[in-house]
């Protein structure tokens, strides 16, 4: 049991540490795009060929830069979690009532202050729709940095298959859907508190 705590926390640390790496790109990424029509198809773009490619082929394609280990399990994480996080940071920006842009302009405020003041509280709620997708991702695709050496609860998935121990199989793979909906449910809950405050 005490490994298996071990691991869950190994299995966060992965998590979090690859979805604050995914939001430190993909909220400048997010707001370029929706701000800079030029360069918004080849940001979404980017980000839509980030959403097809396969966790593991990231994880392998890493290895002869990063070796094995938790960095490169980190920053592949990173990588599958930044387009869900641009594209809905694109979306929430672009869905901000002109009006209330118009409104702002007319009380003498800057561009920036009308970006602090009106454009980040109207865009918070659907925003935190594609950090729970990005949250929820991260955690279950965190299961593969098993393979590179980067441990977490892959490794009691992998030892329950080769051990051919379906309670410690199943109870792994508990584990780390009730992590994920934990986080999709905590992150929903912070989305609602956000959303009246606007």
């Amino acid at each position: 049991m005490a490994e298996l705590w071990a691991h869950v926390a190994q299995h966060l640390t992965l998590a979090g540490a690859a979805l604050a790496l995914a939001l430190l790109a993909g909220l400048p990424l997010g707001v370029l795009a929706a701000e800079s029509a030029g360069l918004r198809g080849g940001v979404l773009a980017l980000a839509g060929v980030g959403r097809t490619l396969p966790s593991l082929a990231v994880l392998m394609l890493l290895l002869p830069w990063l070796g094995v280990g938790m960095a490169p399990a980190i920053v592949a994480l990173a990588l599958l979690a930044i387009p869900p996080i641009v594209i809905s940071v694109d979306l929430a920006i672009r869905g901000v009532p002109a009006a209330a842009l118009d409104a702002a302009a007319g009380m003498g405020m800057t561009p920036l202050q009308r970006f602090a003041r009106v454009v980040v509280p109207l865009a918070l709620p659907v925003s935190f729709s594609g950090l729970r997708t990005a949250a929820t991702e991260t955690i279950a695709s965190a299961t593969l940095a098993t393979f590179i050496g980067a441990g977490g609860l892959g490794d009691e998935i992998v030892r329950g298959l080769q051990t051919d121990d379906a309670a410690l199989l199943f109870a792994a793979a508990a584990v780390v859907a009730a992590l994920a909906l934990g986080a999709d449910l905590a992150l929903g809950a912070a989305g609602r508190i956000v959303a009246p405050r606007t």
